[in-house]
């Protein structure tokens, strides 16, 4: 009987001492921090903002450190919008273990651009606005397990700096004038543009068949013909024969010497009227702007732009950045009405749908 006693005391004191173990076991529970999140930088009235000093530093947002009563580490978030209502968010700096980050010009005028501003003063877009910034804190993984605390919205004043630099015109006072230019021999001409070289200019025009000659200011004071036809220009020489077709005419004005090549520019591919196989939609140049453009009908597919409808000289869009590289890819399209420009000195190009 003394025997069974002690067995039972031995059972009873095991299974008090797993008890005594089971409550000794703690869960710790995060929990947001009640003195909260906040910004603790000074912000500037207004932030001029110019792409020529995108590697500047903007504005270094400071937040206080959050204790969410565990041991496990804290995570921050900076986060941006164009709007009060975060409705849309630009994620600046994630995963970060300190409590500060650095955002640069470049990232500010990224998101002054998705909030509609711009520097340029011809257009109606603002050059100043708000951009909006939060912090987050947050503990475990990006599950159902996360906690987080978000600070207050913080309101950043920026200005666009317009750009008032006037661009130098290419355009020169020499042209092409005659009944084979689109405006007869009244003018106004088909407009020089300057190169590299300060003797050599350039015109593009597209001509019928007739006469030309070369004559400065929309004037009759000094004109170029070519008497003998021998490629060298005279002064009221004779006017000189053409063919109709898109030309490049190149004008020599120290050595008093030209050519008259056929040259186009066109858009070529399966989204263009004609195919892969051409001709190609034409552009058309506008020297003021020293850029080529055409309104054309494209469907679903892909286009080029290409050097007299031949494959020797073409570009594409690798990455579809909007910047062109020479035998690039190809640039895909949907179906519609444009208005296509692109410029061969900044290779750069944009499609407006009409």
């Amino acid at each position: 009987m003394k025997k069974i006693s002690l067995l039972l005391l031995a059972f009873i004191a095991t299974l008090s001492f797993n008890a005594c173990s089971d409550d000794d076991e703690f869960t710790f529970v995060a929990k947001p921090d009640p003195e909260g999140i906040a910004f603790e930088n000074t912000v500037l009235d207004s932030y001029p903002l110019e792409a020529s000093n995108g590697d500047n530093l903007a504005e270094r947002f400071v937040w206080n450190a959050v204790d969410f009563g565990v041991s496990t580490p804290v995570f921050y978030e900076l986060q941006a919008s164009t709007t009060t209502d975060f409705e849309g968010i630009t994620v600046l700096g994630s995963n970060l273990s300190e409590t500060n980050y650095g955002v640069t010009v470049t990232n500010m005028l990224s998101l002054a651009e998705e909030a509609g501003l711009d520097n340029d003063p011809e257009t109606e877009a603002p050059n100043t606005g708000t951009l909006y910034f939060k912090v987050r804190a947050y503990v475990g993984s990006n599950g159902g397990n996360t906690v987080e605390q978000f600070s207050d919205s913080l309101p950043i004043n920026v200005e666009l700096v317009e750009n008032t630099e006037e661009v130098e015109s290419i355009v020169t006072t020499w042209g092409l004038v005659g009944d084979a230019t689109p405006n007869g021999w009244d003018g106004p001409d088909v407009s020089f543009v300057k190169t590299e070289d300060p003797d050599v200019i350039i015109a593009y025009a597209n001509l019928i068949e007739g006469e030309i000659k070369i004559r400065e200011n929309n004037d009759w004071a000094l004109n170029y013909g070519d008497t003998g036809a021998d490629g060298t220009l005279e002064e009221g020489g004779d006017n000189i024969q053409v063919e109709a077709g898109s030309y490049k005419v190149t004008f020599n004005t120290k050595e008093l010497t030209y050519t008259i090549e056929p040259f186009t520019w066109g858009l070529v591919g399966s989204a263009t009227p004609n195919g892969w196989d051409g001709p190609d939609a034409a552009l058309t140049y506008d020297p003021a702007t020293d850029s080529w453009s055409a309104t054309v009908t494209l469907v679903d597919g892909e286009m080029k732009f290409r050097q007299n409808n031949e494959w020797v000289v073409d570009y594409g869009d690798t990455g579809a950045d909007g910047m062109l590289e020479q035998g690039g890819d190809n640039i895909a399209v949907s179906g519609g009405n444009y208005n296509v420009t692109v410029s061969f000195t900044k290779l750069t190009y944009t499609l407006e749908a009409q």
